[in-house]
């Protein structure tokens, strides 16, 4: 299930890209499979564990997409803090945060970190939860979101472009995704996280089915409704080409607005 769009993204075979808080790897794998040289970050131990063994089984089986000069692409799975991150400045042409930066405090200084990385006029691409689906789950259920490493914050769209300006990145494109997910989420919360019913099971087997066969009714449904009430709000920035980095002052007066 991808968040990206890659064509949006610009990715192209050869790039590096840095795939952060990636996960179990959905996003990291669709970039290999692409040609893109992959690092792939996060901070938990079983995440950098499974994200490896994936992408080593898909470049074993030889899915790995190829570089413009014909080699495979390569691939790198590092366990990193985002506020801090282990790469020198301008160095990959391409970052993608999806669904990270709702659980980290000091999300401008990541957003910061983001923009030293990037080459002058590379890309970065952030998901987040959508407000307006996400207020419902946390109005249902304190337990969705309040508990360790859960999400800390509900993004406006506003607040969104204001942070990534602020740091120097100019944000473009953006799109909503996985409307399907939203209702399973608020039927989740309604009935609590950590507890089962029919109904969920059902919604469930539903949105496997969805996700294995890609029917075009599903399909069809889902992308008339994700600009009504999609789950994740999707957004595009570039560094620009002759970028500066931010002052300390413009990112302190980021930090103490909220």
């Amino acid at each position: 299930m991808l968040t990206v769009d890659y064509d949006l993204l610009d990715l192209r075979p050869g790039m590096r890209v840095l795939d952060l808080g990636c996960g179990e790897g959905r996003h990291a794998f669709e970039a290999y499979r692409r040609g893109a040289d992959v690092v792939a970050v996060d901070w938990g131990v079983s995440e950098v564990q499974t994200t490896k063994r994936w992408l080593g089984a898909i470049a074993e089986e030889g899915e790995a997409g190829l570089r413009p000069d014909g080699t495979p692409a390569r691939f790198e799975v590092v366990r990193g803090d985002l506020l801090h991150l282990p790469f020198p400045d301008a160095s990959v042409d391409r970052v993608m945060a999806s669904e990270v930066l709702e659980h980290i405090p000091d999300d401008v200084t990541a957003m910061a970190e983001i923009f030293r990385v990037l080459k002058p006029g590379g890309r970065m691409v952030m998901t987040v939860p959508r407000y307006g689906p996400e207020r419902i789950c946390w109005a249902l259920s304190d337990e969705y979101h309040a508990n360790e490493g859960g999400h800390i914050r509900i993004y406006r769209r506003g607040v969104v472009r204001e942070r990534l300006a602020s740091v120097g990145l100019v944000p473009g494109r953006t799109h909503h995704a996985h409307s399907l997910h939203a209702p399973f989420w608020w039927l989740k919360c309604a009935v609590g996280v950590e507890k089962d019913n029919a109904a969920v099971r059902a919604y469930h087997r539903l949105l496997v089915w969805d996700l294995m066969h890609r029917p075009w009714l599903t399909r069809t449904a889902e992308k008339l409704l994700d600009p009504v009430f999609g789950k994740s709000f999707v957004i595009y920035a570039d560094k620009p080409a002759d970028a500066g980095a931010p002052t300390a002052d413009e990112v302190e007066q980021v930090l103490a607005a909220g």
